[in-house]
């Protein structure tokens, strides 16, 4: 009996052995953790679209360059500001801003030569100069207010 009670053991640690040696369990476990984390990634996509988290997502300002006709500007000049290149913009979210008189108005409220409500490439409007140097600036902001761009600024 004693010499088999040796057989059985080293028939046990020679079975050790090749649990550690053995890979064939290694396609399984990782077949598993794919599925988990498919599921969890579907899981997150399909609770933003729930959620409506995916409708929060902050307006981008637009990309667009303007023109100034003079930068020699003095007290009660107007500077005719045009849209040369670049996105469409609604009237109403791009403002004019700095040494002119009604600073900081959206640009609706400016002599202007824009058909529509918005401002597009070719399209300008006026400003008038409140002294005889400064800085003029066209920005965008949002319509709920969450962001804004200063797209250019003039120096006269």
């Amino acid at each position: 009996m004693c010499g088999k009670r040796e057989t059985k053991s080293r028939g046990k640690s020679m079975n050790i052995k090749k649990v550690f040696t053995e890979d064939r369990a290694v396609s399984p476990v990782i077949g598993v953790i794919l599925m988990v984390a498919i599921t969890v990634i579907l899981a997150a996509v399909i609770g933003t679209f729930v959620l409506n988290l995916g409708q929060e997502v902050q307006q981008s300002s637009p990309q667009a360059t303007f023109d100034i006709n003079s930068t020699d500007l003095t007290d009660g000049s107007n500077a005719t500001i045009t849209h040369t290149n670049g996105d469409s913009i609604e009237t109403a979210n791009l403002y004019a801003n700095g040494d002119i008189y009604n600073s900081s108005n959206s640009v609706t409220s400016f002599k202007r030569s824009i058909s529509g409500d918005t401002m597009s490439a070719g399209e300008s409007f006026e400003v008038e100069a409140n002294s005889d140097s400064g800085t003029i600036s066209v920005t965008w902001e949002a319509t709920d207010g969450s962001s804004s761009a200063t797209l250019q600024t003039f120096d006269y």
